[in-house]
């Protein structure tokens, strides 16, 4: 996609939107109560409006809803308890490590919850030593914060109604355009130039986020009963699209092979280039499918990819006939390419029709699909342990900003403090390798925003101009936070020095002491994490380790139940192909924290990249074997491929036996079943010798080999260990 429809997709995209009305949600009171003369109540509103907006994270509207109204009940009730104690320097001090222990805590129930407890602790840190006088006066304050929470969340709650399809067609669009990134990576194996580590690297890497953008999707699409029961064209249409989306990607991960061997035994010939170019077209046709459905328009195909797919025929046919070479697997790739357009061909005629409605797949109970969060108090007792990585975070995060206030109170660090409690919250993370990222990006985006916004500040004195610079600032900085977070940063502190400004505050005070108190807090926050209560992901592989082995011992497993005339049903298949999915972007994910932490704490890093490859090709191959099995003829599947596949089960339950350790059970870890399915008997007398047979027997011969070797290195002693 070009640089022009880059930038179009972005300001037609979610993040836009989102940057767009929390910076209007925040500015639209302070403008109004400035315009009639009290410009401090009008700041105090928007920061009730701001507290609740950043809390207005994706999701099903009823979701986000709840969300906010929670969160703004929190926001209201902490910073009257804070107020009520900001006299009191040893109570307040007791206020900020209690609250941030308990609203740290909150991130057990989720991504949303841990949202809801972030913003409960900015209402602490925003509200510390800022108000003095009367219980009147503080009862006031609270009450303008309410107006703006709740001006918020009435303005939010209004835009979904009006465009209630709106935020699913831009996160569909966006896991569409991760799906067409997932498959331009792929395409650089048939670059002989090119590292295969590498790309191994960064398809694990772009899988994590494959992963993240379809569980949002699943949450909107899956969640909302309006749209599952809904009878309307884009109601069916979003349904559709997403469910093809995710057969597409199945497809695109069952295109897996022996690069090397490729690459080197045909190179020569041209038709890797071909192939490539081939590929990264099929991609560039997802990210247009993807812009026209963020753009609400209806898509047309950018090219005509069946002439590139007989060209690519053409050219393996030549080979074959002037070479004498096994042309084999460049057939399949060719297979799989035309496989991919076929879906990318299926989901433009949606937009052919009248109506999506006469399209109907088969039956799936998508309820299914979404996690179940369940708001239980035995959820949150379990994890008052050290064994848990959420207690050990909010026990620190307890600890470091109970001493950045009294850093605060005891130095001379300016008159706006409360700069370190903010940014002890910001970069403070779970990991090690998080907040070490965190704290550059945040120490990093300080400086340049700050010498950025004191030049805007020193050199601009038009008040419209500054507010004109201060709204489109407000807007890149939440539009892009949660997506780059270095630039907003950027953005962030010139709006801020400009809001200052207005104060007729010395801005280059300011700018120092901000970027002092950003300095002491990420201090704080770094050295902390290495030494307090220290979360090495190290502690805990085995966790994503047995899942992802589970997962992909699961879903081989229903090869077997296929063949014994048992065929798992669509919604029973097509959960424990997105469990496998799940389970591979986690252990991605954990292994890209671990190799971000210090190379003494790194354990047995280059053993489990080499974990992490092995069960990248082993998904895709099992991809591909269930689907062939799945619509294989009777004669196709043998006494023999059965062999394969227990020997296959088998070894992957070694393995997961072998990481299960006996604290594992003491903490209920899931339990592990092996499957147990009689096969008939009258599959002796397949002994046909057809391609389609030797195709089935030779994948499975190779997934044997990888399970093999999955288990030698699960049988090693490992050095993951409890903390």
């Amino acid at each position: 996609m070009g640089k022009t429809r880059e930038i179009q997709s972005f300001f037609y995209g979610q993040y836009f939107a989102d940057g767009v009305r929390i910076s209007l949600g925040t500015l639209i009171p302070a403008f109004l109560f400035t315009y009639f003369g009290n410009i401090q109540v009008g700041i105090t509103v928007s920061l009730g409006a701001l507290m609740v907006g950043l809390a207005d994270t994706p999701g099903p509207a009823s979701h986000r809803r709840n969300g906010m109204f929670i969160c703004l009940t929190l926001v209201i009730l902490t910073a009257l308890i804070v107020n009520l104690i900001n006299s009191i320097p040893f109570l307040l001090l007791a206020g900020i490590i209690i609250i941030s222990f308990s609203y740290s805590m909150f991130a057990v129930y989720g991504a949303r919850a841990a949202t809801i407890g972030a913003m409960g602790m900015l209402a602490m840190i925003l509200n510390t030593d800022t108000l003095e006088g009367s219980l009147l006066t503080i009862l006031e304050h609270t009450l303008y914060i309410l107006i703006g929470g709740a001006w918020y969340l009435i303005m939010s709650v209004s835009v979904t109604q009006v465009r209630p399809f709106r935020l699913a067609q831009q996160e569909l669009s966006e896991s569409i355009h991760n799906v067409a990134a997932y498959i331009r990576t792929k395409s650089r194996f048939y670059d002989p130039s090119s590292s295969n580590q590498e790309n191994f690297t960064a398809l694990i890497e772009q899988q994590i986020l494959v992963n993240e953008h379809q569980e949002n999707v699943r949450e909107i699409l899956f969640r909302s009963k309006r749209i599952i029961r809904d009878t309307t064209r884009m109601g069916r249409l979003l349904i559709l699209i997403f469910t093809d989306i995710i057969d597409l990607f199945e497809q695109s991960m069952a295109t897996h092979y022996d690069y090397d061997t490729i690459c080197e035994k045909f190179a020569h010939t041209g038709v890797m280039k071909d192939i490539e170019i081939t590929i990264i077209r099929i991609a560039n046709e997802l990210d247009n499918l993807a812009y026209e459905i963020n753009a609400n328009r209806t898509p047309k195909p950018l090219y005509n990819l069946k002439e590139d797919l007989e060209r690519v025929k053409q050219t393996i046919d030549e080979i074959e006939k002037n070479e004498g070479l096994n042309t084999l697997p460049l057939k399949k790739i060719l297979i799989n390419a035309r496989n991919l357009n076929h879906r990318i061909d299926h989901i433009y005629s949606y937009f052919t029709l009248e109506t999506a409605k006469s399209f109907r797949g088969e039956e799936v109970d998508y309820s299914k699909f979404i996690n179940q969060q369940t708001f239980d108090r035995k959820i949150l007792r379990e994890n008052l342990t050290l064994q848990s990585s959420t207690f050990r975070h909010a026990l620190r995060m307890a600890i470091v900003m109970g001493l950045g206030y009294l850093i605060s109170l005891y130095f001379n660090v300016g008159t706006h403090s409360y700069w370190i409690l903010l940014t002890i919250m910001v970069i403070l993370k779970p990991g090690f390798g998080l907040t070490k990222q965190r704290n550059f990006q945040r120490l990093t985006g300080t400086i340049i925003g700050g010498i950025g916004g004191a030049i805007i500040v020193m050199l601009i004195h038009d008040q419209f101009v500054l507010f004109t610079l201060l709204l489109l600032m407000m807007m890149a900085t939440y539009s892009l936070i949660r997506i780059n977070y270095i630039v907003s940063v950027m953005f962030m502190t010139p709006y801020v020095l400009i809001l200052f400004s207005f104060f007729e505050e010395n801005t280059l005070m300011i700018v120092q002491e901000r970027i002092f108190d950003t300095m002491i807090g990420s201090g704080l926050a770094f050295f902390s994490s290495y030494i307090l209560f220290p979360n090495w992901e190290s502690s805990h592989l085995n966790s994503p380790m047995r899942k992802l082995l589970i997962a992909n011992y699961r879903y081989i497993g229903m090869a077997l139940q296929i063949i014994a005339g048992d065929p798992p049903s669509v919604t029973a298949f097509k959960l424990a192909r997105k469990e496998v999915y799940v389970a591979t972007a986690n252990m991605g994910s954990a292994f890209q924290r671990l190799i971000t932490e210090p190379k003494a704490k790194q354990k047995d890093a280059k053993k489990l990249n080499k974990f992490v490859v092995l069960n990248h090709i082993f998904s895709s191959f099992a991809v591909t074997v269930l689907n062939q099995v799945r619509q294989a003829d009777n004669s196709a599947l043998t006494k023999e491929q059965v062999k394969l596949i227990r020997k296959t089960l088998y070894l992957l339950a070694q393995s997961i036996k072998a990481i299960t350790s006996e604290e594992d059970m003491d903490n209920n870890v899931e339990v592990f079943t092996e499957i147990e399915v009689s096969i008939p008997e009258d599959l002796d007398h397949n002994n046909m010798d057809s391609e389609e047979q030797k195709l089935i027997t030779e994948q499975l011969q190779f997934i044997q080999r990888i399970a093999s070797d999955l288990n030698k290195m699960t049988s090693i002693p490992t050095k993951v260990t409890s903390p």
